[in-house]
């Protein structure tokens, strides 16, 4: 059983993204820009947009950071959008979710304009990943579908042929990560709350790809003897120990029994997670180059 290291995974594609952004310095004299749009204060978002800030900084692309109060208007925050959309230093817009509930968040990611969508949520972006001569290195594909693919890459196993099932169908995660799968040929499946056979859908996959968000809710016994697992799972429980209650973080797999009999399994944490913040740097280089190549044209 091979645990993958999702850390050391993302700490490489730092690294190579901070080599060729120096380079990208060198030959056009300025770097990638990312602008970070934070509303409100909610805990978990501020520990993200940090983390985001951090690593970005870390490879050499500029960061323009923009922190809200949680009573920003909707036509307010529409219009900062609007600024980033027509700023020539801003390569990528991030706004963190969840926004306030007074916000439609869909309108929102909508109104970032495709090509500097660095989340890679606009529906242009998730919509040319249903067509294959759009996957390439120029599209800006969601980061943690993206993470999970590179991670599944890096084992070196012949994808092509392979039974995959994908448990969760949100926009963001679910779906575009069967699409990822079926352009490197594998059989997708796509199983969700109301599946009934869940289960029996488990034993018969090489690869799970879990996504539902449900602690703990695929058992270690529904993995085929020999299966990948990925899992995207990150879900806070308190646990009992001798008496004390402690908090942790666990995945959708239930990760002791399931790692008995998979070849290759993400952990909760330390596997998807790191790249999902990884693949949106990439991201973001990926719109300053398309951007370059556009001007070049």
């Amino acid at each position: 059983m091979n645990i993958i290291d999702g850390k050391k995974a993302a700490l490489d594609l730092r690294e190579s993204l901070k080599k060729e952004i120096g380079e990208l310095r060198t030959r056009y004299g300025d770097l990638p820009g990312l602008a970070v749009v934070q509303v409100g204060d909610v805990a978990a978002s501020s520990v993200y947009v940090k983390a985001k800030t951090k690593a970005a900084k870390e490879v050499g692309i500029e960061v323009f950071d923009y922190h809200l109060n949680e009573n920003v208007t909707e036509e307010e925050l529409l219009k900062l959008v609007g600024k980033l959309n027509s700023d020539e230093k801003v390569n990528g817009i991030l706004v963190q979710l969840p926004l306030p509930s007074h916000i439609n968040e869909d309108k929102i990611l909508e109104s970032i304009l495709p090509e500097k969508d660095a989340d890679g949520f606009h529906p242009l972006n998730i919509g040319k990943l249903s067509l294959s001569k759009y996957i390439d290195e120029s599209l800006l594909i969601p980061c943690t579908p993206y993470g999970a693919l590179i991670l599944l890459k890096n084992l070196k196993v012949t994808l092509a042929g392979k039974n995959a099932l994908v448990v969760g169908r949100s926009n963001i995660v679910g779906k575009p990560m069967a699409q990822l799968l079926l352009k490197e040929s594998c059989t997708v499946t796509i199983a969700h709350s109301k599946t009934i056979n869940l289960k029996d859908l488990c034993k018969n996959a090489d690869i799970v790809v879990a996504a539902i968000g449900k602690a703990n809710f695929i058992k270690g016994d529904w993995i085929k003897e020999g299966a990948i697992v990925l899992d995207v799972g990150i879900n806070r429980i308190e646990e009992n120990i001798n008496g004390n209650i402690k908090k942790s973080l666990v995945g959708d797999v239930e990760f002791n029994e399931a790692s008995k009999k998979a070849s290759a399994i993400t952990p909760v944490p330390g596997g998807i997670g790191p790249m999902t913040i990884a693949c949106l740097l990439k991201n973001t280089s990926i719109a300053y180059k398309n951007k370059k190549i556009e001007i070049l044209k």
